[in-house]
């Protein structure tokens, strides 16, 4: 799954010397892509022992890079020109073009059909085949973070970002069809995290708060579950990420516990459960919520999490995603100090989930420590009746787009429901393996 939030972020802590700018796992969770202030790498996560750099690029203070599924397209924005956007095919060593916004580029999410630039106050929907800007969401809420979600799904194409600044709502966009799906009371105070699984049917959400997670069903944006990270204290939670087959849901925050948790559905009459006291318990309370406060059995029903894993250090911002490797499923956690954590998760008991192997992303990998047991690890309001900007998410065309580039028809996109194979890009006048793919263009300015 994608999970483009950044370990570290501007001006982040200092690894081995290397400032950590940011981190991002690509759509499907096999490639790793790390920004510096000496230049940004991309790495394979096909083995659990190996870490492979595949390309490395000397472009300085980097700190957006996205890379497209498996492919040779990646976007870059460094902090030399923040307001730029470069696209290249970094096996060739080639531009593909650049783009220039006006306001600081924030975040950047791409599927096979669709590539999102987001401002603090709007969005550039993209044509990723052509890169014609095909809508502007203007005057969006204030998002200084950049805050938004795209589905890796390019048949569907949900955008989601908040359609609050003060509160916790949620806008659904189908950047397909350049429409506004639903809007979705999600939280009582703003967002701080978005993500879609890879069939686009769920987003998952959480508040600046940190203390529940939700899903919800896509289009419809109905709740389906609720999620308890913990009860304690307030937490910013900088990740989350659904597993492959959409069953799990890991979060990770600036504390030292990373969260799994499981999306099941029990029957009516409880047969899923096991039968153990917890169980018993859990029926219990599920029986008594009806005859309690709202805020009472809303804290009740919440689930726990299914496994976790303590990290050795705090009040790290990192970014972690759910994969399988080596036909295992392993949790990914990048932190901002530099290193990669794999560890296995067990899909049937949970539980503490036992380290596999670290790696350093600067330098010679730490060896020491290394093993196949986890060092520490332990288990560990009211609805808004004014009006918001969620009720005029969906703007007129805002002014002519950009003239298309030399070499591309303007209707070359992929035909709407067009099934495309994993690991290529869609069908169209974009190929990957084309000489002549993406021509180099002139800065386009939007």
């Amino acid at each position: 799954m994608e999970t483009g939030e950044s370990a570290g972020g501007p001006g982040g802590p200092d690894g081995q010397g290397i400032r950590f700018g940011c981190a991002s796992f690509n759509q499907d969770s096999t490639s790793l892509a790390l920004g510096t202030k000496t230049g940004y790498k991309l790495f394979s996560l096909t083995t659990v022992e190996k870490l492979d750099c595949i390309h490395e690029s000397e472009t300085p203070d980097v700190y957006i890079v996205e890379r497209l599924f498996s492919s040779s397209l990646v976007v870059v924005v460094s902090h030399a020109m923040p307001q730029r956007m470069n696209i290249y095919h970094f096996k060739k060593g080639t531009e593909i073009c650049n783009y220039s916004y006006p306001n600081n580029i924030l975040s950047v999410r791409l599927n096979r059909q669709r590539l999102m630039v987001c401002l603090e106050d709007s969005i550039y929907i993209h044509n990723i085949k052509d890169m014609k800007l095909l809508k502007t969401l203007l005057n969006t809420p204030s998002n200084p973070s950049g805050l938004c979600a795209l589905s890796i799904n390019h048949s569907n194409s949900y955008l989601a970002y908040p359609g609050s600044a003060t509160i916790g709502e949620i806008i659904v966009y189908d950047a397909n069809n350049l429409s506004t799906v639903t809007m979705i009371p999600a939280h009582d105070s703003p967002l701080a995290a978005l993500t879609f699984n890879g069939s686009a049917t769920k987003l998952a959400s959480a508040s600046e708060r940190g203390t529940v997670i939700r899903v919800f069903s896509i289009p419809e944006g109905l709740r389906l579950f609720e999620f308890r990270r913990g009860m304690k204290r307030y937490v910013s939670i900088s990740s989350l990420s659904f597993s492959p087959d959409g069953q799990f849901l890991c979060a990770s925050s600036n504390t030292e516990t990373v969260h799994i948790f499981k999306l099941e559905q029990l029957g009516p009459s409880g047969e899923d459960e096991a039968a153990t006291w917890s169980a018993y318990v859990g029926k219990m309370f599920s029986a008594a919520s009806s005859y309690l406060p709202a805020q009472v059995s809303g804290m009740m029903s919440q689930d726990r999490a299914f496994a976790t894993v303590h990290l050795l250090m705090s009040s790290q911002r990192n970014v972690c995603t759910l994969a399988v490797i080596q036909k295992l499923p392993r949790l990914l956690v990048a932190t901002d100090d530099g290193q990669l954590f794999i560890y296995n998760v067990d899909p049937q008991d949970g539980g503490e989930c036992m380290l596999a192997h670290k790696h350093r992303l600067f330098g010679v990998d730490d060896d020491q420590g290394e093993g196949t047991e986890s060092e520490g690890s332990e288990v560990t309001g009211p609805a808004q009746t004014y009006p918001s900007y969620a009720a005029t998410a969906a703007l007129p065309a805002s002014g002519p787009v950009t003239a298309t580039l030399t070499g591309y028809s303007e209707d070359g996109g992929a035909v709407k429901g067009e099934v495309i194979p994993e690991h290529e890009f869609a069908a169209g006048p974009v190929c990957l393996d084309d000489e002549n793919e993406f021509p180099p263009v002139s800065i386009q300015k939007c």
